[in-house]
C-alpha cells in the first residue's frame, strides 16, 4: 500500500486540480488499464476464464449493478470482494461525514453545512479502497434501519426537530457511498426490505419514517443468490431483479484438475516440527473425484449444491489423520493413504443434503459409495496411465490366491508394509510404477492404493473388520 496523498484541507485539494470520478468510472478505467496491460484482474479464481469472466467484464465496463447466481461454494463472495481492487487506491472524503461526502460536492445536509461554514479550511480525510467495501448477509431479521437508516432518538433528545435530516442515523448502504456494497443470499431478505432497495438502486432517494431524503448515492450494489431460492426459502421480487442490469451464472470447477487447483490454494495444512507432509497424486485425485461423484449422484440434492469446501475439508482431514499416525509411530513423513478415507465421514457430514428418496439408505452408506466409486475411477485411470499392461497385477493376485493375506488400518506402521514388499511376488515392481522412491510411508500408501484398486476390480477379496480391512483370496466362482 502506498502512502496517502498529502492535501489535508479542501483548499489544498482544490489546488491539486482534483476531479472526482464516480465509482463506476473508477472501476471501468482501472479494469481497462488491467486488460490493456494483461494484468490479472481477479486472483485465485479458477475455471471462470471462458464463462463467468467475460460476463463480469461486460457488466463492469457497462457500469451495471451485478447479481451473481450460483449454488453454495462457487466463489461468488470471493469474486465480489475482489472488485475492491478495481477502485482507486486512495479517495478523499470530508472528514467527519457519515456518508463519505466528496470534499468538493457533498450530498448530505451535514456535509453541505460543514463545507459552507469551514470553506477551504474544511478537513479532508483520505480513505483507502479497502475501507470502501460494505457487506451484509441477508437474513429474515434484517430491518430497513440496518440497510437504509432510521431516526436517531438521541439526536432528537439533543434538540433536533423530527423534520431535520440530521436526526437520521444512516444504515449500511448510505455509509458505503462512493464504494461497493454487497448483499449475500439476497432472497433471504424479506420482500418488504427488498422493496426498500428499489429507490436506492434506481432513483437514489429513500424514505425513513416519513422523511423523503434525496441523496444521490454513488454506490455499486452487488449481490449473490442461489437460483433455487427463487422458489424455496425466499425469492427475489421481480422489480428488484429488474434493477440488477447484469445477472451472471457461476458454476463449480468443470474438471478435476481445476477442483484440485482450488483445493491446493485454499487448504490449510498445519506443520509439525520434524514431520513433513507428502500427498500422493492418487490421493489428491481421489479427494477431488469424491466431490465430482457427489455432484453427479442422484442420492444428493443437486439444487443445494456440493461446495468446493467439501474437497478442501477432505484434503485437510486426510493430512491431519496422516500426521496423527506419523507422530504416534515416530515417522518423519506423513503420507495420507486409502485407510485414511474412513476419516472423511466427519468432514463430509453436513456438506451434502440427501434427496428424500435416498434418506432410507443413510448418509454413511452413501458416503462409502462415493469414496469407493472415486477410488475405482482414479485407480483405473492411473493404472492405465502408469502401468499400461492390464496383466501387470497378475503376479500379486496369484500370490493372494496361494494364501497371502494383508491386514491394514489407518494405524498400521509403514514398516509392516515394507516387510511384505519383498515377499509378495510382483508387488515391488508394481509399486515402483506409482512411486519410484523407497520412502516407507510413501510405499505403504502405494501398496494400500494398489490392494484397494485390485479389490475394486474384483481381483482381490476384502473383509472390513473393526480394526481395519483384510485383503485376501477371491471367493471361488
Amino acid at each position: 500500500m502506498s502512502d496517502s496523498p498529502k492535501p489535508t484541507t479542501v483548499g489544498a485539494l482544490r489546488e491539486t486540480g482534483y476531479a472526482r470520478r464516480t465509482v463506476r468510472d473508477e472501476i471501468r478505467l482501472n479494469l481497462l488499464s488491467k486488460l490493456r496491460t494483461r494484468q490479472p484482474v481477479f486472483e485465485g479464481i479458477h475455471g471462470f476464464d471462458d464463462s463467468v469472466m467475460p460476463a463480469m467484464y461486460n457488466a463492469l465496463l457497462s457500469g451495471h449493478d451485478i447479481l451473481l447466481l450460483g449454488e453454495r461454494g462457487q466463489g461468488k463472495t470471493r469474486l465480489i470482494r475482489q472488485l475492491v481492487g478495481l477502485l482507486d487506491e486512495w479517495m478523499p472524503e470530508l472528514d467527519g461525514s457519515e456518508v463519505r461526502d466528496d470534499p468538493l460536492a457533498p450530498i448530505s445536509a451535514w456535509g453541505k453545512r460543514h463545507l459552507s461554514e469551514a470553506g477551504d479550511d474544511a478537513q479532508v480525510r483520505w480513505v483507502n479502497r479497502s475501507e470502501r467495501y460494505g457487506e451484509k448477509l441477508a437474513t429474515p431479521d434484517v430491518a430497513t434501519a440496518d440497510l437504509i437508516g432510521d431516526i436517531d432518538p438521541m439526536k432528537v433528545v439533543e434538540g433536533r426537530s423530527l423534520s431535520d435530516e440530521e436526526t437520521i442515523h444512516f444504515g449500511l448502504l448510505p455509509r458505503t457511498n462512493r464504494g461497493i456494497f454487497c448483499i449475500n443470499e439476497l432472497p433471504d431478505l424479506t420482500e418488504k426490505i427488498q422493496v426498500a432497495l428499489f429507490n436506492v438502486m434506481q432513483e437514489r432517494d429513500f424514505q425513513i419514517k416519513g422523511h423523503r431524503v434525496r441523496l444521490p448515492l454513488d454506490v455499486m450494489v452487488v449481490a449473490s443468490a442461489n437460483p433455487e431460492d427463487y422458489t424455496s426459502r425466499g425469492r427475489i421480487v421481480t422489480p428488484l431483479k429488474d434493477r440488477y442490469a447484469a445477472q451472471i451464472r457461476t458454476h463449480y470447477p468443470p474438471t478435476r484438475e481445476l477442483e484440485l487447483s482450488v483445493v491446493e490454494q485454499e487448504a490449510k495444512v498445519f506443520s509439525v516440527e520434524g514431520v513433513t507432509v507428502f500427498m500422493p497424486e492418487f490421493m489428491k485425485r481421489i479427494v477431488a473425484e469424491v466431490t465430482l461423484q457427489a455432484r453427479a449422484s442422484p442420492d444428493i440434492n443437486q439444487a443445494s449444491g456440493v461446495s468446493v469446501r467439501l474437497s478442501i475439508a477432505n484434503y485437510e482431514t486426510l493430512v491431519a489423520n496422516a500426521l496423527r499416525r506419523a507422530l504416534s509411530h515416530g515417522n518423519g513423513e506423513a503420507v495420507p493413504r486409502v485407510s485414511d478415507l474412513g476419516a472423511l465421514h466427519g468432514s463430509i457430514s453436513g456438506k451434502i443434503e440427501l434427496e428424500y428418496a435416498a434418506a432410507d439408505r443413510g448418509e454413511e452408506e452413501i458416503v462409502d459409495g462415493l469414496v469407493k466409486r472415486a477410488t475405482a475411477v482414479v485407480f483405473d485411470e492411473l493404472f492405465d496411465e502408469l502401468v499400461g499392461d492390464p496383466e501387470a497385477g497378475n503376479a500379486v493376485v496369484d500370490a493372494f490366491d496361494q494364501g497371502w493375506m494383508v491386514e491394514v488400518s489407518d494405524d498400521t506402521p509403514a514398516s509392516e508394509f515394507m516387510e511384505g514388499l519383498a515377499k509378495i511376488p510382483g508387488l515391488s515392481d508394481l509399486v515402483g510404477k506409482f512411486d519410484p522412491t523407497d520412502a516407507p510411508a510413501r510405499v505403504a500408501a502405494t501398496i494400500e492404493f494398489l490392494l484397494e484398486g485390485l479389490h475394486l476390480r474384483g481381483r482381490l477379496n476384502k473383509q472390513t473388520e473393526q480394526r481395519g480391512s483384510v485383503y485376501g483370496k477371491r471367493a471361488a466362482g
